[in-house]
């Protein structure tokens, strides 16, 4: 991020305006991966078991395991979302205000990576009761899952259309529905 942020250290990253940026495709492309990753690998840990479906699977004579499983899913679902996303705002004519949203969504989900990491390192490499800490993600996700609506509802850049009603279409179609879509697909 340091190259690909022209040596802009983390506070200038964070509150760098819209105007003002450079490089945010690649910069939303490699938090998005490393989200993506980080996520797959604490969650992977509390998958039960990979579906049957996706047991079968044989690429190159290789299995998915739990990783590989969790990492495809949750690839797909931040693929699908975002591939929703463009086009919902295509669809209601503020195709401009996208590239706002992905800026704005790249530092949210930067900031999460970096707690997500934390959380990775604390889970693996402290004695914790797994148990007991999958309780405290589930928390800590929904927390944060509720925090990011708030976040996108009041962003001083106006990243959601102005009407009510395509925010409350937005909230329900792009926020909930896929995350209940990946809940159903780790863990039912």
């Amino acid at each position: 991020m340091n190259v690909i942020e022209r040596e802009a250290n983390l506070r200038d990253f964070l509150l760098q305006k819209y105007f003002d940026s450079s490089n945010n495709l690649p910069s939303w492309i490699l938090t998005s991966f490393v989200i993506t990753l980080t996520l797959s690998v604490l969650i992977s840990q509390y998958i039960p078991v990979v579906p049957e479906f996706a047991a079968k699977l044989q690429l190159f004579g290789y299995h998915l395991n739990k990783f590989g499983y969790c990492f495809t899913i949750v690839s797909l679902f931040y693929f699908l979302r975002t591939a929703l996303g463009f086009l919902y705002y295509q669809s209601i004519g503020d195709g401009k205000k996208w590239t706002i949203f992905y800026f704005t969504s790249t530092k949210f989900h930067f900031t999460l990576s970096i707690l997500v990491i934390i959380l990775c390192i604390t889970h693996y490499y402290f004695p914790i009761d797994r148990n007991q800490a999958f309780l405290y993600y589930f928390y800590f996700f929904v927390f944060v899952f509720v925090f990011k609506i708030l976040f996108y509802l009041f962003h001083r850049n106006n990243i959601l259309p102005q009407k009510w009603y395509y925010k409350f279409l937005y909230i329900c179609t792009l926020q909930i529905a896929p995350l209940l879509l990946l809940w159903k697909l780790l863990f039912i």
